[in-house]
């Protein structure tokens, strides 16, 4: 089991409130074979515009990532990643805030991935769910600069699981790389209060 006390949706919260399933973002996409699913999750969120632009700026200047990659998500930067990986005929969960609506369009439009593309459904989309599909996907990619992309490659990393990307740039050659590990998701030095 991925957590101890799995939420089934069933129950009560501390507040009285119902609690909510959270495998339901994967049942959504995979029905009762999520444990045979082979899939990628795309976290995409813009972090409200600029501020999102001088967050990961600031990471980039740590680290040497890419200061726009992650915000912007461009396909080539999804299938540098996923090609490597054999994950280009599989599934491609995006999970995203929905403020920066040409991410979804460019990847919908790019004739690889947008066959490939789902979200969930909005009925079971949910932080919770997201955070589970997120956390048991074979690849996920997400924005350095943000606490649940973060949490997600903390989780990760945490349960033994590779293939969390955050941190990438071009090498000299244009061809992306990552620039600094899992391990630098828990660097105070390098993201402050959000390690």
């Amino acid at each position: 089991t991925l957590f101890r006390n799995y939420n089934t949706g069933v129950g009560r919260d501390v507040w009285n409130q119902r609690v909510r399933d959270m495998c339901s973002g994967i049942r959504s996409l995979f029905g009762e074979a999520v444990g045979d699913a082979t899939y990628s999750v795309i976290h995409s969120r813009s972090l409200e515009g600029e501020p999102g632009f001088r967050l990961l700026n600031n990471v980039a200047r740590k680290v040497g990532c890419d200061p726009v990659a992650a915000l912007e998500m461009r396909p080539d930067y999804i299938k540098s990643i996923l090609e490597p990986l054999g994950l280009m005929h599989h599934p491609i969960v995006l999970i995203t805030d929905g403020q920066n609506s040409d991410v979804v369009r460019r990847l919908r439009a790019d004739e690889e991935i947008g066959p490939l593309l789902r979200t969930v459904p909005s009925k079971d989309s949910w932080i919770g769910g997201d955070i589970t599909l997120a956390i048991m996907s074979d690849a996920f990619i997400g924005n350095p600069a943000s606490t649940f992309a973060g949490f997600i490659a903390k989780s990760r990393a945490s349960l033994g699981f590779g293939h969390s990307y955050l941190f990438r740039a071009k090498d000299e050659n244009g061809n992306w790389r990552t620039v600094c590990g899992d391990h630098c998701v828990f660097d105070k030095t390098i993201l402050g209060v959000m390690s």
